[in-house]
């Protein structure tokens, strides 16, 4: 008897997933794909999916994964109106590879357990190049049951397929590895400049900082594109600013002091104060740049 396998969210990550669980299937389950908009559909092939805009082909999935926006757009999908979780097979199971509040997802966990289902909250790592490709880190949450059920699968999308935790506990960790890649981020964008500033080639510079000791995957990828002045490739700022927002209502509601964290925060906001919320994260340092009246970029920029 073949098993159903939706996938609702069919962007940049969403898609490729999609693809790598039925090429890597095993010839006893269906595949099908859906997202509300029909102009992303539109277009979508893979031999063995059924693609559609059509809400109602997930029903009866035994297996539901979302590659959504965020946590509100997980919470009306399943329990807004026509939500998918009256449509799913008793007893399915629910697999949120979306970036979702590590005290949202708890909440979704608990509400779907409630109705009989169970849930992974699954966030991954490792860019539409690691969707592409099937080598996503996936950070998984919820019960060792749940978490073994959904292994198989999950190891047709990522090479590195972890159990952190109960509910919630992937998408902590998800927050904590975005906050620390921010923190660097943040503070390429503040310091870069001022190194202009003081005199230094942004070329010379970027070959000390992406090859010495404080190189990052950070610096690696965002410090050439700055150097090129290009800051439409990654994700939105606008977007990614719900991590930083995740990590201060743990620091809140627990006490935590994070006092890094919130100057990085700072220099996000400084960023989206400015107007650039729908470029990427390297956008940072354009009010530092406008700030001292430099610009990190190569001369043939």
């Amino acid at each position: 008897m073949s098993r159903r396998i939706a996938v609702m969210g069919l962007g940049q990550m969403g898609w490729p997933i999609a693809r790598n669980l039925a090429r890597k299937g095993n010839g006893t389950e269906t595949f099908v794909a859906v997202d509300a908009d029909p102009a992303r559909v539109a277009g979508l092939s893979e031999p063995g999916i059924t693609v559609t805009a059509d809400r109602s082909a997930v029903a009866g999935a035994e297996v539901l994964m979302l590659c959504l926006p965020d946590g509100d757009v997980v919470e009306s999908v399943l329990f807004g109106p026509d939500g998918l979780g009256s449509r799913l097979a008793p007893g399915a199971i629910v697999v949120d590879l979306s970036t979702t509040a590590h005290g949202q997802a708890v909440a979704i966990g608990r509400a779907l357990e409630s109705r009989g289902f169970s849930f992974l909250d699954a966030p991954v790592s490792g860019a539409p190049a690691g969707a592409e490709a099937g080598t996503l880190t996936v950070m998984c949450g919820g019960t060792p049951e749940t978490f073994a059920a959904m292994k198989p699968l999950l190891e047709r999308i990522g090479t590195q397929v972890l159990h952190m935790g109960p509910l919630g506990s992937g998408q902590l960790t998800k927050t904590i590895n975005n906050v620390i890649y921010d923190i660097n981020i943040a503070a390429l964008a503040e310091v870069l400049p001022m190194a202009v500033a003081m005199g230094l080639d942004p070329s010379l510079l970027a070959g000390v900082v992406t090859t010495g000791t404080s190189r990052s995957y950070a610096s690696q990828y965002f410090v050439p594109r700055i150097l090129r002045g290009e800051f439409d490739e990654g994700y939105p700022l606008a977007k990614a600013y719900k991590d930083l927002v995740s990590a201060a209502e743990v620091s809140v509601g627990r006490g935590f002091p994070l006092p890094v964290t919130a100057a990085a925060t700072a220099t996000y906001q400084m960023a989206l104060r400015a107007g650039h919320g729908d470029r990427d994260k390297g956008a940072m340092v354009l009010p530092f740049e406008a700030m001292l009246g430099v610009k990190v970029r190569a001369p043939s920029e």
